[in-house]
């Protein structure tokens, strides 16, 4: 048998982890004047931040992304912002009872409370194009057989510089295989497939932020339009081998 090595950290070291991140990231903003007066709070989570507040725009949003993206240690930067005053569309698909943030809209299956509309996932998401800034995709690749047509619905459903979280267990983790409903295994080079390896014409995916905690996989992906230029070989070292 060949042993793993790359085992998750323990919950009291995930802890010290957030605190070690909360500091870093008040720092940062303490030296940051583009940061400095923005009403954005910033709650750390097993390795997760999760934003809310307020920005005056998109380009302060994906600012706040980036630097938190950039320090050692953090797996996703989950957003719940407002901008320029107006509240997200945020949408939960397969979000069962349990919604990342109170108020998204949550799609399923089947009928729960917390269920907005039922939906199957393996077809065509109920949304209208270029209608969501946010998408949560937590434990639900893993139960499709083919994942890439809900992936492609993602870009569809998204604004320009909308985000779609994907958080799934790693395929090394017993995790992945311990729940009979799981069908795919999932690695951090799944999603460099996604970005980067799929065919000419397909929709294309740019990568804020991609990492494992050696239990699950997460990464936070951004639509790219036809023509844009796709993640450069050094952004993408940041995250693949």
């Amino acid at each position: 048998m060949v042993a793993l090595t790359h085992t998750p950290p323990s919950a009291e070291r995930l802890r010290a982890v957030d605190e070690f991140l909360a500091e870093a990231w008040a720092d940062q903003v303490s030296h940051d004047d583009r940061l400095r007066d923005l009403a954005v709070r910033v709650r750390f989570d097993r390795g997760v931040a999760h934003v809310t507040g307020e920005v005056p725009d998109g380009t302060h949003l994906r600012l706040v992304r980036d630097r938190l993206g950039r320090l050692a240690g953090v797996f996703g930067v989950w957003c719940r912002v407002r901008v320029a005053g107006r509240e997200p569309v945020v949408v939960d698909l397969g979000c069962g009872g349990t919604k990342q943030y109170p108020g998204n809209l949550g799609l399923d299956i089947f009928p729960a409370p917390g269920v907005d509309a039922v939906a199957d996932l393996s077809g065509s998401l109920p949304l209208a194009d270029d209608s969501v800034d946010v998408l949560f995709a937590v434990h639900i690749l893993e139960h499709l057989i083919d994942f890439l047509p809900l992936v492609d619905e993602c870009h569809r459903v998204l604004r320009p510089g909308g985000v779609l979280h994907v958080m799934s267990p790693w395929w090394g983790h017993v995790n992945a295989v311990a729940d009979p409903t799981h069908v795919r295994l999932l690695d951090v080079q799944t999603v460099k497939g996604i970005c980067v390896q799929r065919p000419p014409g397909t929709p294309r995916w740019y990568p804020l932020h991609a990492g494992s905690d050696g239990a699950s996989i997460f990464a936070d992906l951004t639509p790219l339009p036809p023509d844009a230029p796709g993640p450069t070989p050094a952004h993408l070292a940041r995250f693949f081998a």
